[in-house]
């Protein structure tokens, strides 16, 4: 027969509580132990961490609600600013002007503003008032009515932006044989444009200085073998005869004036030392379609009685196959010759 352990744990020895938290059944419970409150209950072993468990799941639902929040929101505000923005110009980075519509703008106001003619001021006025301020009392904007002047060849030069509504336009323009520059205040709201205050003529910038560069070496010997073959090339180029272009073009098809021009001479050729293929400088003297009736006769020189001539420069990419040289490419010289 088994015995039966007599042995008491005491729940305040380290490693006897387990057992402590059963009544003792045969009454052996200490006074200690009564007068710490009785028996001691178990306890759930993760009591502790459940406010942890709660708080992790709150903020889990958080972070789900934002994600969800700007992934609806995001393409939503897309749609509303393809719309708002449409039909108007890219804003100038970092202020939100429209740059290229303010250039429109005032490349109209331009054209309307430096042409001025004494016998009719009144029609300048009316072209001028789409542009400025509501209640200007000067409708000429600085104008006396008396003298003339004529501008044309009107471009935008660029655009100094001081914020989202405020700018100057400038513009450069021709007038006569001069080359100036218009700067055009204007206000920007809600899609619309206003000059702002009176413009200001300015001269333009000085043309730049070209280097002097040194003279070419030139291959005379090939020069010679490509003259009279660049000859009939540029004969048949101004003519548009495609059949004859061909015997001389190699690669790509290349186009031609279709008789808005004669062929008149070959002035000069650079051809420089190299291989079989070569980037070389032509100077061609073309014959302008003349002003005489159609009844007039050819001259020596290609065109007709009368007519003049342009003097062009080339620069074309010529390829040597077996004896003969074939134009592979023909586009606007870099620098002049001579």
């Amino acid at each position: 027969m088994a015995r039966r352990s007599i042995v008491h744990r005491d729940p305040s020895v380290p490693g006897d509580q387990e057992l402590s938290a059963f009544p003792d059944p045969g009454g052996t419970e200490t006074p200690a132990a009564r007068g710490r409150g009785g028996p001691r209950r178990g306890r759930w072993a993760g009591g502790g961490g459940r406010w942890l468990v709660w708080a992790g799941r709150a903020v889990l639902w958080a972070l789900i609600i934002v994600i969800v929040f700007n992934g609806v929101r995001a393409p939503f505000e897309r749609f509303t600013q393809g719309d708002s923005l449409s039909g108007q110009a890219a804003p100038s980075a970092g202020t939100g002007f429209p740059t290229d519509r303010a250039a429109s703008f005032a490349n109209q106001f331009a054209a309307a503003y430096l042409n001025m003619n004494a016998s009719q001021p009144q029609e300048r006025a009316g072209r001028l008032a789409p542009f400025l301020p509501e209640g200007t009392s000067d409708g000429q904007f600085g104008w006396d009515g008396a003298g003339q002047m004529s501008a044309g060849a009107i471009q935008p030069y660029g655009v100094d932006v001081t914020d989202a509504q405020h700018a100057k336009v400038n513009l450069i323009f021709q007038s006569g044989n001069r080359r100036m520059l218009l700067s055009v205040p204007v206000f920007y709201t809600e899609g619309r444009f206003v000059v702002s205050e009176r413009p200001a003529i300015l001269p333009a910038p000085a043309k730049a200085d070209l280097p002097q560069e040194a003279e070419p070496d030139r291959d005379e010997t090939t020069a010679g073998e490509l003259r009279q073959q660049l000859g009939a090339f540029f004969e048949a180029y101004a003519k548009g005869d495609t059949v004859a272009l061909q015997r001389y073009v190699t690669g790509k098809r290349l186009e031609s004036f279709g008789g808005a021009f004669t062929f008149v001479k070959l002035q000069d050729l650079v051809v420089p030392p190299g291989g079989t293929i070569r980037d070389i400088t032509a100077v061609v003297v073309w014959g302008l379609v003349p002003a005489a009736p159609p009844t007039a006769e050819p001259t020596s020189n290609g065109g007709a009685e009368g007519s003049g001539t342009l003097v062009q420069s080339y620069r074309l990419t010529v390829e040597k196959q077996g004896e003969r040289w074939y134009v592979k490419d023909i586009r606007g010289a870099d620098r002049s010759v001579g």
